[in-house]
């Protein structure tokens, strides 16, 4: 370890030199991230009335942002510990820019809007998935104490859910201001982040990667048990963090019938804050709290705030649940990316990459599940869905109470992990 933190960054800067600007434009990763996540499902309604864009087909986009960022992660193992961090870190924002112009401008051109709205959400999907990968094990190679590095990885996350929250309220006011109709000039708007973040990302140190020799061969982690219970945490956290985030702005203005602004403030707005709120208050002041304890009662808290959110008969109380999520999977993510890198400090990018790997693995299978659950609630689940309150016929409570399940199987894998680490240790 210690050959690892006496080299210098890959673009020969000694490590002594401040990396505050570094620290600062990773945190501004992470809000681009958010945007190009956020910002098409609050579109979702515009999409479905003005587009005709159907709700199946919705779901599906979530699950195609996800599922090209999935194969991102996945062709990005073995190839960011060669090159370095700037150069994939600098092409995941032109991409992230480009696929925002091309979301404001390709569903209006092709003869299928559903068509012009994938390729843009590949173009930026590919942007997204670097981000995922690079972003951690760069604010993870940071110097820092070891004892704040679970801490710091909080604050890093948590700019992405300050740029959820930036995203909603912005959109929707510009919505409210502009009309539905001027939709195309938000995605344009906000493709200006990643180009400002992009000219920062050009002048910044950056660490260096774990060189081979050093680094612990991922035969070596897919060969731990330890590891594959982080494989399934990441991806039942990521299941439960986007399913909600990606179909609270739907399921509030279309399931408990509150106007489109109201819905998106109450539903992914105030998720959004929450969960933001939850990762910088344990960045703050959480070293002295046990994060795996912590990680177990989120898990189940998560799963309570689902099953409210489907049945409670009363809108408001449906929202305030889909708004508690949020606070509730705050650290389901960045938790288990810090238990991971303190078991395995030296996993190098290629860990993180298939941390990533799995946990947009579950939020490509989340709200896609989700949305299929949803159209059975007209079929094979139709007796679930008359016990349920109405929805207007979208089917989504079904889906989002079936959706529990997921962040109780994380709940239960921290628990099954922690015993059989103790008996571990104890042998």
């Amino acid at each position: 370890m210690a050959a690892t933190r006496s080299r210098t960054t890959e673009d020969d800067v000694p490590t002594t030199l401040t990396y505050t600007a570094t620290r600062r434009s990773a945190h501004a990763g992470y809000v681009v991230q958010a945007i190009v996540n956020n910002l098409a499902p609050l579109l979702f309604v515009v999409f479905h009335t003005s587009l005709d864009v159907p709700v199946a087909q919705l779901g599906a986009l979530a699950a195609l942002n996800f599922g090209v960022q999935l194969l991102t992660d996945l062709a990005a193992v073995r190839v960011v510990d060669r090159v370095g961090y700037r150069r994939p870190l600098v092409l995941a924002h032109v991409l992230a820019a480009l696929g925002l112009v091309l979301l404001a401008v390709l569903p209006l051109l092709l003869p299928s809007p559903f068509v012009g709205l994938c390729l843009a959400v590949v173009v930026y999907g590919v942007g997204g998935g670097l981000l995922e990968v690079l972003v951690s094990p760069v604010v993870e190679h940071l110097p820092s104490p070891s004892e704040a590095k679970a801490t710091g990885m909080a604050i890093a996350h948590s700019f992405y859910c300050w740029g959820q929250l930036a995203v909603v309220v912005v959109t929707t006011a510009l919505l409210a201001v502009l009309g539905t109709d001027l939709w195309p000039l938000l995605p344009v708007l906000w493709a200006l982040v990643p180009l400002a973040n992009l000219v920062v990302l050009l002048r910044v140190p950056m660490p260096a990667t774990v060189p081979d020799e050093h680094r612990t061969p991922l035969r070596s982690l897919f060969g731990t048990p330890l590891f594959l219970a982080a494989l399934v945490l990441m991806t039942t956290g990521g299941a439960a963090e986007l399913t909600m985030a990606q179909w609270s702005s739907f399921f509030a203005e279309q399931g408990t019938g509150v106007p489109k602004e109201v819905g998106d403030l109450l539903g992914p707005g105030l998720f959004a804050l929450l969960m933001g709120l939850g990762r910088a208050a344990y960045g703050l002041w959480g070293q002295g709290v046990p994060l795996r304890p912590l990680l177990a009662a989120s898990g189940a808290a998560a799963a309570a705030c689902y099953v409210v959110a489907a049945t409670a008969s009363v809108p408001v109380v449906s929202l305030v649940a889909c708004a508690l999520c949020g606070l509730a999977v705050a650290l389901l993510w960045p938790g288990t990316f810090s238990l991971t890198s303190a078991r395995f400090p030296l996993g190098g990018a290629a860990m993180f990459a298939v941390l990533a790997l799995a946990g947009d693995a579950g939020g490509t299978v989340g709200p896609l599940a989700a949305g299929l659950l949803a159209e059975l609630g007209d079929g094979p689940l139709a007796g679930l869905a008359s016990a349920l309150p109405p929805d207007s016929g979208t089917g989504l409570r079904t889906g989002l109470l079936l959706s529990a399940a997921v962040p109780v199987v994380f709940a239960a894998t921290i628990l099954t992990t922690g015993r059989d680490r103790r008996r571990t240790t104890a042998a």
